[in-house]
């Protein structure tokens, strides 16, 4: 088999530990070095000037948990770092150690037999981090918003009977009063505010419970979860804006997309990039992030097959934009998704409007162009008498003569 890079090395990584084989070709003989280097910032320059030395040109490694993360890091710039997936270059069965691993890894390299897995650019790395850490203090926030309906519940105040945001300003407040001691029913729901004032009498019933001081002290604990997550937000945010500026054009763009807002433009660009030559198609890219049908196709039947595991982050936020499309009016991703959905359900349609999203979102960053919507009747015009005939015999159908004038 021809050798592709004649001197590269595969790497081990472990938590502690990292095993590296470096590879030589020498006219036809093989030469092979193996050496453990441990995971501090030492070690790993160590491991850096070893290569450097014997004038490495790749290096490949496994995408181990996060523990590749530091060595990507560091050996990226100097190097063409190529990191894999561990699922495709699984070992040969019975031959399982690091130095056997590290090897088998090399060898694999030297041939060009490792597919990269996609890497964005150190800016976007960023710029992810942030979005992914965003998203898990929403999610966190909306678990301690349960527990407070929870615990009303728990204390019969049914506040959510009559208030659709307990946590608005009016529940709020009446909340905090509680916290503080107070638990007339009639005094708390002068409490509100809008478009709850005439609604006092019907509070005041929701508020007539059994809140105790155990319910108060946690109730208290609660909110000031609450109102640290949602200071831990704004700052997240506030930090999102500034690493995103070099980006504010595409994340811009983006947002011309229906049912594509601020923040799901900007985790679009922090999971895919504004790179969009790192997928040779806008399909490549679909396949990529696992928004696309299964393949599952034996003795010449097709079957239903799942879309497989993705990226999640990218994954969520395709439906949400999904979603709020499908609500959307006067579109061709709504048109789409009531298509879809008369004939293969909501979910699928969800699913089929989300890698939609994925591919305009594919061609408008590589063509640098905003979003043009083929309009809700695109759909209609695309075949206008395949469906006159369908209207014409499902009238006929239901006993109505219809009769055909042609006006020229």
């Amino acid at each position: 088999m021809e050798v592709i890079h004649p001197r590269c090395c595969g790497v081990d990584i472990h938590k502690e530990s990292v095993v590296a084989c470096l590879r030589l070709h020498q006219g036809r003989r093989v030469k092979t070095e193996v050496q453990r280097f441990g995971t501090t910032t030492a070690e790993l320059l160590r491991l850096h000037e070893w290569l450097s030395q014997a004038g490495c040109t790749h290096v490949a490694m496994e995408s181990t948990s996060v523990y590749w993360k530091p060595v990507f890091n560091l050996l990226e710039g100097s190097f063409e770092v190529v990191l894999a997936n561990a699922y495709h270059i699984k070992a040969v069965p019975g031959r399982k150690t690091d130095v056997k691993d590290c090897e088998w890894i090399a060898d694999l390299v030297a041939h060009g037999l490792i597919r990269a897995s996609f890497i964005p650019p150190l800016a976007i790395r960023e710029l992810r981090d942030l979005t992914r850490h965003r998203k898990s203090l929403v999610r966190d926030r909306v678990k301690a918003t349960n527990r407070v309906h929870k615990l009303l519940e728990t204390a019969n105040i049914k506040l959510a009977n009559v208030v659709s945001d307990v946590l608005g300003v009016s529940g709020r407040a009446m909340l905090d009063a509680l916290v503080a001691g107070e638990t007339d029913p009639e005094h708390l729901a002068t409490l509100a505010r809008g478009s709850l004032v005439p609604k006092v009498k019907p509070l005041a019933e929701a508020l007539c419970g059994r809140f105790t001081s155990h319910h108060a002290f946690l109730l208290g604990q609660m909110l000031t979860q609450l109102d640290q997550l949602a200071g831990l937000i704004a700052r997240c945010d506030v930090r999102i804006l500034e690493v995103a500026k070099p980006f504010e054009p595409e994340i811009q763009r983006l947002q011309t997309i229906v049912g594509v807002g601020r923040r799901s433009a900007e985790v679009l660009v922090s999971e895919i990039g504004v790179d969009m030559s790192q997928f040779s198609t806008a399909g490549h890219l679909a396949s990529w992030a696992r928004i696309c049908p299964g393949n599952y196709e034996s003795a010449g039947k097709r079957r239903n097959a799942s879309t497989g595991t993705g990226n999640n982050w990218l994954r969520t936020v395709l439906l949400e934009c999904a979603w709020a499309a499908a609500h959307s009016r006067k579109s061709y991703l709504s048109a789409q998704f009531r298509r879809i959905s008369q004939r293969r359900g909501s979910k699928r349609a969800g699913i089929a409007v989300a890698h939609s999203i994925l591919i305009i979102a594919y061609h408008m960053l590589r063509n640098g162009v905003d979003f043009h919507d083929l309009g809700a009747d695109y759909f209609d015009r695309i075949n206008t008498a395949k469906l006159k005939r369908y209207h014409l015999r499902r009238l006929a159908e239901l006993g109505c003569d219809v009769s055909v004038l042609t006006h020229f």
